[in-house]
């Protein structure tokens, strides 16, 4: 006998795990026996029930299912289509709104910097106009303060010369064009 068991081998020369014992092989086939009975019993239920199956899918690809099918694949397919053109109407309305944004702001900086404009015109006339007001008023206190100083520095009194609309009177009653301050013309600034 051999020593891997107590059984019979199939084969009577030694090729281990290849030679199986009689034992084994009868202890397969009547386990196959078993196994093939319940399959073949419980394979007809099995393939009714994939039968069962292929017609309901048959009946969902070809029957009302299937035309309930379509209708709601048409449908998605229209709804695709409306929210393609909205997105695209929203994308036109979008680019319209950011182009007359940018005219608004152009017109507005435009405004800004024409009403700017105006304002500072208008502030250097008001400023021109204050200033030939003032220098005006003063032209007018030049002389008395000058008349004044003088008086002052020589220690008697100095009359003050009359000043006929911005022009100077001399001594003998003309008028000559010398300003008040005592003959200089220019604004010796």
């Amino acid at each position: 006998m051999s020593g891997y068991g107590f059984g019979m081998l199939l084969i009577p020369m030694e090729l281990g795990p290849l030679n199986p014992q009689v034992e084994h092989l009868a202890l397969a086939a009547a386990l196959f026996v078993v196994v093939h009975l319940a399959v073949g019993r419980f394979l007809p239920r099995v393939n009714r029930v994939l039968e069962e199956r292929a017609t309901i899918l048959e009946g969902v690809t070809g029957g009302p299912t299937a035309e309930l099918w379509h209708a709601a694949e048409r449908v998605r397919g229209e709804r695709d289509v409306l929210l393609s053109e909205a997105r695209r109407e929203a994308a036109r309305v979008r680019q319209a709104a950011r182009e007359e944004g940018a005219a608004l702001i152009a017109e507005s900086r435009e405004e800004g910097l024409r009403e700017r404009a105006e304002l500072l015109a208008t502030g250097q006339a008001r400023v021109e106009a204050e200033r030939a007001e003032a220098e005006a008023e003063l032209r007018g206190c030049v002389s008395e303060v000058a008349s004044e100083l003088a008086s002052r520095i020589v220690g008697e009194p100095i009359p003050v010369p009359a000043v006929n609309a911005g022009r100077f009177e001399g001594p003998d009653g003309g008028t000559g064009s010398a300003p008040p301050d005592g003959g200089s013309t220019g604004s010796g600034r």
